[in-house]
């Protein structure tokens, strides 16, 4: 089981953005508590010179902010509902994928929600955060009504600048199988790839192969070996089902080894040879795993909260460290990188963008009472994306703002370039930020 060893680096205290600019963001807060501004990234690079565009698996977005795949990205309205409120991206719940004839080799994973429950949760470290667990796993309608779906949030999302990505659980051979469904590979990437192009035309798809953290408890996941072997594999036969079109994050989940496998999976996702063997980008890292809770006669469920955040920021931390000690290489080419776990606050993904995430996917925060906000109209995106820039301690603008001073960033620096500084300033960030 892995132990709980905190980050090193965390934002604690009051940010510091100067007398002018947090004024501001504290009568904003106040006046945008009945409804943000429709042209939300134009006002806030025009009131504090913040540009929030940055990337989503290397393709433009316009904000950093999205929604992580799961059961609030299954249906259109959920899509049509985020587009309107200004999310930067939509990631689709997560599909089975099938061969031609329809064959699925990890059907067990294509189980219908029964019921979610938002519930506190306390950490390891005393704190407390919010968790939401259920027992469904992957899309269990057909995967005709998938392909239906991501035609209808490519449409929503297109009219409001919003990219949407389709999330696909491929088959992952067991620790006893030596083969590959390469099939189940081929038909469904290919099928996604074309409803894509009716909408993006020849601009590459990005799409999310989840390594769902159930993976945790399952015997697939019994040797590193094995686990290893996905990473190294599966970038390479999505490639080819559709080359040159088709952007493959992977999406990396919590292990219940210690954390240096962590490291492990980081450094063998990033150290593949360029090519089809590589992946696009990354997504770190999925939720933890605790093999003795139950939840509706299900013993072995998921669940998030500060221990997730905890484990994610210290093993990104150790990531850079290590590249950071390393000779320098000639023009590293350092994976796109976004960010996933416990994102409820404007200053966790803020810590998050610190270790090169230049996008933030976030769930339970979507779930969470109306009266964990201080927006009183709008859905729970408006709220959240309101609690997420503009609060005036832990929103994420007066952070962008406390640390620009800090570490002297241009004015003129979006998100995307700003994690990039991060990542190739690691040692710098975490010199200043240590104590």
């Amino acid at each position: 089981m892995w132990e709980h060893l905190p980050p090193r680096i965390r934002l604690r205290g009051m940010p510091r953005p100067g007398e002018r600019p947090a004024q501001e963001l504290k009568q904003d807060f106040e006046r945008f508590r009945d409804g943000l501004p429709r042209a939300l990234e134009s006002y806030i690079l025009t009131t504090y010179g913040i540009d929030l565009t940055s990337a989503y698996g290397g393709l433009r977005v316009k904000s950093p902010f999205g929604k992580a795949s799961g059961q609030l990205s299954l249906a259109r309205h959920q899509v049509e509902r985020d587009a309107a409120a200004g999310l930067g991206f939509v990631v689709l719940k997560t599909v089975i994928a099938q061969d031609k004839l329809g064959e699925q080799t990890m059907r067990e994973w294509a189980i219908p929600e029964t019921r979610m429950l938002v519930e506190r949760i306390r950490a390891r470290s005393g704190e407390t955060g919010w968790t939401v667990t259920w027992k469904g796993r992957g899309w269990f309608d057909s995967f005709d009504a998938y392909l239906t779906l991501f035609d209808q949030a490519l449409a929503a999302g297109q009219e409001a600048q919003m990219l949407v990505a389709p999330s696909v659980k491929y088959h992952l051979p067991t620790p006893g199988e030596n083969f590959w469904k390469e099939d189940e590979y081929a038909f469904t990437t290919q099928a996604l790839a074309d409803v894509w192009k009716t909408h993006e035309g020849e601009r590459a798809m990005p799409l999310e192969k989840d390594f769902s953290p159930t993976l945790a408890g399952s015997e697939r996941a019994a040797q590193q070996a094995k686990i290893l072997d996905w990473l190294r594999t599966v970038p390479r036969l999505v490639h080819r089902a559709r080359p040159g079109r088709v952007l493959v994050g992977l999406k990396i989940f919590n292990a219940l080894f210690e954390d240096d496998f962590q490291l492990r999976m980081l450094e063998a996702v990033e150290g593949a040879a360029p090519g089809e063997d590589r992946a696009d980008f990354l997504i770190y890292a999925n939720r933890l795993f605790d093999p003795a809770k139950e939840f509706e006669g299900k013993v072995g469920v998921a669940y998030g909260g500060p221990d997730l955040s905890d484990r994610n920021l210290a093993g990104l931390e150790k990531f850079l460290t290590t590249v950071d000690a390393r000779p320098p290489q000639p023009a590293r080419n350092r994976l796109p990188l976004s960010a996933t776990g416990d994102i409820h606050s404007g200053r966790i993904a803020a810590e998050y963008l610190l270790r090169g995430a230049s996008s933030f996917q976030m769930h339970t925060i979507f779930q969470l009472p109306d009266a964990e906000f201080a927006m009183r109209g709008g859905n729970k995106t408006d709220k959240a994306l309101h609690h997420l820039l503009f609060h005036p301690q832990e929103g994420f603008l007066i952070w962008l703002l406390d640390l620009r001073q800090r570490f002297g960033w241009k004015s003129e620096q979006n998100v995307a370039e700003t994690a990039d500084w991060c990542a190739d300033h690691w040692c710098e960030v975490a010199s200043a930020l240590g104590d």
